[in-house]
């Protein structure tokens, strides 16, 4: 199977079994009966579940169909960039962030401090991280960055933390498996905040770690079991059952996206637009040469005038919900200097595009954008 369509429907079942499921219903928290030696895979709720073990090996899949490769799902994207930096470095270690990275990640550094571990950031644009890497023992990766949706040259920062003796981890949130496979341009882990368009219905919180390096993979799995942040077996079935629909809802979001953008050029009230997939965008050429053709993540980022504007602008729209996570079915949008910790303007406007039809979406943010300006 070579086909993402095909691979999404079929990843991580089991063998067809007459009068049953498909996808077999989530194993709920309960005791294993485990006569004599506890062997096998199974024994005890915090270490193992069979519904994980689908799905790790679906994403497995996704994130890596040509080579084998060992997945770990957790509670939440940020439990999952946690394991990796807290199972890697120890005191004395030298991490390398991006300075404009997900909002979190700046208490990820302070705490990081705290138990000893050398913190340095740089922007992820032109691959800034090359001027810090000496010396690193892990360099972390978020492209396309959100919310600003810089892109890095994710081979060429790999090659360079590998002849520095550094592990490298890519945030592959925005991308998606299907849009960009870290693993295949050099990275160490594979890293996803599976709450957003992995799953895709706003309505599962989840994460995973993936890694072609078995004693990573350990050491990841092991950090899960000692802090416990196990995913629910309900978030796990439902993420699995959404799957199969990924490779139709990547494919929409991406082009109403680029409809989205071009449609935005023409605004003389819109200022700093960003898409990866816009040919005047300054990290196209990056995007096009690591990111599947046409999957270029369904945000668009842009600014307006100012806070009241922004407001203005979402108040008027009609087919788009005012809220903060991306990557689902509905389109979404916020104003996203209201939570702080960004550096981006009063103005800026984070968009997330769902599966509605381009047209109608693009008729709604005009007509918005025109209230917007009206009222001011």
């Amino acid at each position: 199977m070579t086909g993402d369509g095909t691979r999404v429907v079929r990843a991580g079942l089991p063998e067809p079994a007459a009068y049953e499921p498909a996808l077999p219903g989530p194993v709920f928290a309960a005791h294993f009966h485990l006569p004599g030696d506890a062997e096998g895979p199974y024994s005890y709720g915090r270490v193992s579940n069979p519904t994980w073990t689908r799905l790790e090996a679906a994403i497995g899949e996704l994130e890596s169909p040509d080579e084998p490769a060992h997945t770990v799902a957790f509670a939440s994207g940020m439990a999952a960039i946690t394991a990796v930096l807290f199972s890697q470095l120890r005191a004395g270690d030298v991490a390398v962030l991006p300075n404009d990275g997900y909002q979190l990640l700046p208490a990820v550094r302070t705490r990081l401090e705290s138990y000893g571990i050398e913190v340095r950031t740089a922007p992820t644009a032109h691959d800034a991280q090359l001027g810090v890497l000496d010396g690193a023992r892990l360099l972390w990766l978020e492209t396309p960055s959100n919310p600003g949706l810089d892109v890095c040259d994710i081979r060429r920062l790999a090659a360079a933390a590998h002849d520095r003796g550094a592990l490298v981890a890519v945030d592959n949130t925005l991308a998606t498996p299907l849009g960009q496979r870290p693993l295949d341009l050099g990275a160490d882990f594979s890293v996803a905040s599976g709450t957003k368009a992995l799953t895709g219905h706003g309505d599962v919180l989840l994460g995973y770690v993936c890694t072609r390096d078995a004693a990573l993979a350990d050491s990841v799995q092991l950090w899960r079991k000692t802090v416990g942040a196990i995913p629910g077996p309900m978030e796990s079935w439902l993420a699995h059952r959404s799957l199969a629909t990924l490779a139709l809802r990547v494919r929409q979001q991406a082009a109403g996206a680029l409809a989205l953008a071009e449609a935005l050029r023409e605004r003389d009230d819109v200022t700093g637009l960003r898409h990866p997939g816009l040919p005047s965008d300054p990290s196209h050429p990056r995007a096009v040469a690591q990111m599947r053709p046409g999957r270029f993540g369904c945000v668009v980022s842009f600014t307006l005038p100012d806070k009241a504007h922004a407001e203005r602008f979402l108040a008027a729209l009609t087919l788009v919900d005012d809220a903060t996570s991306f990557g689902g079915v509905r389109s979404t949008a916020e104003r996203r200097a209201r939570w702080g910790g960004d550096a981006v303007p009063e103005g800026f406007i984070r968009f997330s595009v769902g599966v509605e039809d381009p047209d109608d979406l693009v008729a709604d943010v005009r007509q918005a954008l025109d209230a917007a300006r009206r009222g001011a």
